[in-house]
């Protein structure tokens, strides 16, 4: 078993930043690899980024547009979402996940484990 917690979301203005952190604890969290989703009110779940185990292999939606920064740090169990230049479009429930796809994928329906999400409100 894995348990991820998210946190660092809130309320910011358009065009402000904001890190999510998602912390890991369990069985060899290193071995996975990671990814964000979100999901809007109304809307499917989506899928923001991933990084591989190893931090090298990276995957993005194509609404980030270099805006939004994925990292991890094994030493501390911990992926990170650097989001920047938000827009009120990227309001949503964002959640961290876990899979054992050695690169990771943007397929939601492969990630095994998942965090309670942590809400990312923007303003106009």
């Amino acid at each position: 078993q894995v348990q991820l917690v998210e946190s660092g979301g809130g309320l910011v203005q358009a065009g402000g930043s904001l890190r999510l952190s998602c912390a890991g604890s369990g069985r060899s969290f290193s071995r996975f690899a990671m990814g964000w989703f979100r999901q809007a009110p109304g809307k499917e779940r989506e899928f923001v980024a991933s990084i591989s185990w190893s931090g090298v292999k990276r995957y993005w939606a194509d609404f980030v547009q270099g805006r939004f920064i994925i990292s991890r740090d094994n030493d501390r169990n911990t992926v990170y979402l650097q989001m920047n230049s938000l827009k009120p479009e990227d309001t949503a429930v964002y959640y961290c996940a876990a899979t054992s796809v050695w690169d990771g994928t943007k397929s939601h329906d492969e990630y095994d484990y998942w965090g309670q999400g942590t809400q990312v409100t923007v303003s106009s």
